[in-house]
């Protein structure tokens, strides 16, 4: 295994991924809440990190990744009362969408997906730990809370307490939204006592009808599937206060001992140097994309070419950017490619069961070490660049061109890039003022209806290697 380093938001340093046991890597990351089909923002942390557990694969890893699906909290429930659909269908049927952009964006399978739904028992198995150890409480009207002033370490991910913010652990009126203003610091919600906004949606528990509350579900899931494995926990930078607060808070008092060693959290994404926002005309899916033209690879490359922890720009521009860059990178690799025996599907399945994380990195050993490094992948895309320009494959041996071809496709995979399904661009050439004129006489014959004259300059122009297509209102050329 070759090291690996993320920056982790709970000691601000970059660490060395060191796992609990053996060489496998738990990593936890919170997922979509289902009411809605998730936007291209929620996707830049999704795909940040599948490179992250791609890049771990490829170190020589292996990893136990958890993703949560939400699919009951105050969002749900609304969305579910406003189509007067059972919850369960509202949630279903949006899972399926994501699952259907997942596959779209190239995202690895997690290999479990709990819903929160499936695990009530072991929410409320948690709750009733915290109340025996006085870390929580119940009120009247059956809800539970979480008292934040019995954890003195409380706020220390995001370093609440530097900012001056003060506790009221005595308040009489606790929080009880999921998700409530970032500088709230009432006592949070752990079971919600069920009201009539709640419709059909609740369980029976030892406090009354009610649900769990939004924060207790990942602490009950990554708990139950990654009880030996508490490596990583990642998301959003915008979830790190108060959600992932309160699931060390509560996780750390249910256990008794420290949940997640490594906090990995994503950038805000901009769409035109703005907030996304649907009154802003700039609010994108997966979709909206794909109807302009792009294929998902163009979005997936756009969407991570940048580093995790900064925020990037996304514009329609910067996927025409993508596009060229990737036909650079399909180009370089049916070039290395033709001058071995290896074929890229067969190559890079071999590199996903891990058959190839030994193999040497030739000429992109700088690229590695910049993924390597806190997931730069700006800076391995540079290098990756500067090294196929260097490469000329056919200078190279048998044993050197494989070595190249293992090295980039290590990287491909790693990076997530379905190289298969990238259109190759035609380099744009100026027409010759001869070809112009030919095509200027096709169009005239044309709109003349004098279709056999146009038929005659449309053969010349084949025969002299240009196609002319036509538009609306006029035509184009382009090489053969």
């Amino acid at each position: 295994m070759t090291p690996v380093t993320f920056h982790n938001t709970l000691s601000r340093q970059n660490e060395a991924i060191q796992p609990t046991k053996g060489n496998v890597i738990g990593m936890y990351c919170c997922g979509p809440t289902v009411y809605a089909q998730a936007h291209i923002g929620n996707f830049r942390t999704f795909l940040a990190q599948d490179v992250m557990r791609r890049t771990i694969q490829t170190a020589g890893y292996k990893v136990i990744h958890v993703r949560n699906l939400t699919d009951v909290d105050d969002k749900t429930i609304a969305k579910s009362v406003a189509e007067a659909k059972p919850l369960r269908e509202v949630t279903e049927h949006w899972t399926e969408v994501f699952h259907d952009d997942c596959e779209r964006l190239n995202l690895l399978k997690p290999q479990i997906e709990p819903k929160a739904t499936e695990h009530i028992p072991e929410q409320t198995s948690m709750i009733e730990s915290l109340i025996e150890k006085e870390n929580a409480y119940a009120t009247e009207d059956g809800s539970v809370y979480f008292r934040v002033s019995s954890f003195p370490e409380y706020g220390a991910l995001s370093r609440v307490k530097d900012r001056e913010l003060t506790t009221d652990a005595a308040s009489d009126t606790p929080n009880d939204s999921d998700e409530y203003e970032r500088d709230s610091m009432a006592d949070f919600v752990l079971w919600k006592s069920r009201k009539p906004t709640d419709g059909d949606v609740y369980w029976d528990s030892p406090w009354g009808q009610g649900r769990p509350g939004w924060h207790l579900e990942c602490s009950a899931m990554s708990m139950k599937y990654l009880s030996n494995n508490l490596d990583i926990h990642s998301g959003g930078v915008d979830l790190t206060f108060p959600h992932h607060d309160n699931e060390i808070a509560q996780s750390e008092c249910s256990c008794g001992h420290k949940f997640f060693k490594h906090w990995i959290h994503c950038a805000h994404l901009l769409v035109d140097g703005g907030k996304m926002s649907k009154s802003l005309n700039n609010f994108y899916t997966v979709d909206d994309i794909l109807k302009k033209g792009y294929q998902p690879v163009v979005l997936r490359y756009a969407l991570t070419s940048g580093h995790y922890r900064q925020t990037i720009n996304f514009t329609l521009d910067s996927l025409n950017a993508a596009q060229s860059a990737l036909t650079r990178l399909k180009k370089f690799s049916d070039d290395i490619l033709a001058a071995t025996s290896l074929k890229r599907s067969t190559l890079l399945k071999s590199i996903d069961k891990g058959k190839q994380t030994k193999a040497p990195w030739a000429k992109f050993q700088k690229a590695w070490d910049q993924l390597s490094n806190d997931l730069n992948i700006a800076g391995a895309l540079g290098a990756i660049f500067t090294a196929i320009k260097e490469i000329n494959s056919t200078e190279l041996s048998n044993e050197e061109a494989a070595e190249n071809a293992i090295a980039f496709h290590k990287l491909v995979y790693a990076l997530g890039y379905d190289l298969d399904s990238v259109v190759i661009e035609k380099p744009k050439i100026e027409a010759p003022e001869e070809i112009k004129a030919l095509a200027q006489q096709r169009w005239e014959a044309k709109q003349a209806k004098d279709w056999t004259a146009a038929d005659q300059f449309r053969a010349q122009l084949q025969e002299k290697g240009w196609l002319v297509k036509d538009t609306k209102d006029s035509y184009e050329i382009e090489t053969i």
